[in-house]
């Protein structure tokens, strides 16, 4: 009878001035992670979408991809004039994009991991965001293609060297977003123009190139569009974005959310309950439900089904961002970026609130590959200060903090939620170990908690509350203006004033009554 495979170690990569390392992921033993590689110097990391691969990008145009297994360095590639790089889902092809030195030139390059080859390469005169990597993969690499112009071209994974196998023709396409898993749809976006609306199209890969798309919506009032594609590849969420709002309500411009399915049974907008930006969309890991933070402040944030009804109210607050649980049980509410940090954790199979907390100043934050943890970091360059990493147990109490003179990047390394036990399990596992863990401490310390207990008849005193120095002269002015002056709180410059402005009211009173006197 064949043994069930042990689950991975859960790790995460963090990098510093020094370069990146490897460390142990929770549950951690006697409290800290511990270093599974030294510190290698670099300007940047990538690992490949499932896990296997990991990209490392030197000084010098320097690119090395290391085996996750091992962590040692399997490939090693020079770029000259660099400015970006990607590595493919499965860790199969690294993609490069070079300055040109000529026009012409082929600057774009997909390289072999194995062999260090250059199997596909052409020009391109722009990179950006919205159209890099240039050649996208199905999360499998069954499927590639690359957006060209008015046309969208694929090609054979395997064998590159068949060069362009099918076009499909799209005018004035602008994106592409190739379904995950399976790759068997490519969405396009094509803007608005000459008063024709901006418009989102869905194409079966491998069609007949005349066939006509499989669903179709149109937007006015669009300049940009974000895709986003469920796990099975059935449905789509589109949120169109507007430079200005005709209404006048949003700085930040306009936004709508609709919603595509492949069989052509939904093109509409979501159902949103509360006017404002679409802060954030999510599909669950498992693709059957997505969740929306939308709304002008405090947002509101809904569950839905795939078919737009509504599943799970999760209230208003300071919210902007979602992270779905890799087992899907689970869910975090944040507000990060402008917003204070605030968190609210649910159980959305339980249908209620696990708990909330803070974690201010996050530039970044993921679950765990086992779903029993969530990690924040505070990084630079967006951060220059107060950089470090929290991780908290599912229902957002901490479990573990540190601090770093300069963090660049704190990632979980990726891992198949499927590698990994039922979360309920899971989360049990990890409770019972914290349990022990704290009655081992509780153990070991008693004398030191007993030696440094506060004294119920010295409680300590809590820190006041931060004021400036201009605060204290407003508030008595306040006071004076509104009355009820507290002596107390009144400064004695305020003081002093006060004494002069009655001395001269009292002068001027005695003034007029003696010239009242003398007018008899």
């Amino acid at each position: 009878m064949a043994t069930a495979e042990p689950p991975p170690s859960v790790e995460i990569l963090v990098r510093e001035q020094e370069g990146f390392s490897i460390v142990t992921g929770p549950p951690f033993d006697n409290g800290e992670p511990k270093a599974k590689t030294p510190k290698v110097a670099c300007n940047s990391t990538t690992f490949s979408e499932d896990g296997c691969r990991l990209m490392v990008i030197k000084p010098d145009g320097i690119i090395s991809i290391f085996d996750c297994k091992t962590y040692k360095e399997i490939r090693s590639v020079q770029v000259p004039s660099l400015v970006a790089a990607n590595i493919s889902p499965c860790g199969t092809y690294l993609q490069t994009y070079q300055r040109q030195s000529a026009p012409q030139e082929k600057n774009v390059n997909l390289w072999n991991v194995d062999t260090g080859d250059s199997v596909f390469n052409f020009s391109q005169k722009t990179m950006s965001k919205t159209i890099w990597p240039s050649i996208l993969f199905s999360s499998d690499e069954a499927v590639a293609c690359r957006l060209a112009t008015n046309e969208i071209q694929f090609f054979d994974p395997a064998d590159f060297s068949k060069g362009i196998i099918s076009r499909r023709k799209v005018p004035g396409v602008a994106a592409v977003q190739l379904s995950k898993l399976p790759g068997t749809h490519v969405a396009t976006f094509v803007p608005e123009s000459k008063g024709v609306p901006a418009s989102v199209q869905i194409f079966a890969c491998g069609s007949n190139a005349s066939s006509p798309p499989l669903a179709r919506r149109s937007f006015f009032r669009c300049s940009t569009v974000q895709l986003h594609w469920n796990k099975g590849s059935t449905g789509l969420l589109a949120v169109a974005q507007a430079d200005v709002d005709k209404t006048n309500q949003s700085y930040y411009g306009e936004s709508k959310l609709s919603y595509l399915t492949t069989d052509g049974a939904h093109e509409g907008l979501v159902p949103l309950r509360k006017e404002g930006p679409i802060h954030d969309v999510q599909w669950s890991y498992a693709g059957s439900e997505f969740a929306v933070v939308y709304g002008f402040m405090p947002a509101k944030a809904t569950v839905f089904d795939r078919k737009c009804n509504p599943l799970l109210d999760l209230g208003s607050g300071p919210y902007n961002t979602i992270r779905w649980n890799p087992k899907g049980r689970f869910l975090c509410l944040a507000g990060f970026g402008n917003l204070p940090g605030d968190m609210a954790f649910w159980d959305c199979t339980e249908k209620k609130q696990l708990g909330t907390t803070k974690a201010e100043w996050s530039v970044t934050s993921e679950w765990s590959p086992n779903g029993c943890f969530f990690m924040t970091a505070s990084t630079a360059p967006r951060r220059q200060i107060d950089n470090g990493i929290k991780i908290f147990h599912h229902n957002g109490s901490l479990y573990y903090k540190k601090m770093y003179e300069k963090l660049f990047q704190a990632d979980w390394k990726p891992e198949s939620a499927e590698k990994f036990g039922d979360i309920a399990e899971l989360v049990k596992s990890v409770g019972s170990l914290k349990l022990e863990e704290t009655k081992s401490q509780g153990q070991g310390s008693k004398p030191s908690q007993s030696a440094t207990k506060a004294n119920p008849a010295n409680p300590p005193q809590k820190p006041g509350a931060y004021r400036p120095p201009h605060a204290k002269q407003a508030a008595s002015v306040k006071s004076e203006l509104f009355g009820g002056i507290d002596t107390q709180e009144t400064s004695k410059n305020a003081l002093k004033n006060k004494k002069k402005r009655e001395k001269q009211r009292e002068k001027k009173a005695a003034e007029a009554a003696s010239g009242a006197g003398g007018s008899q």
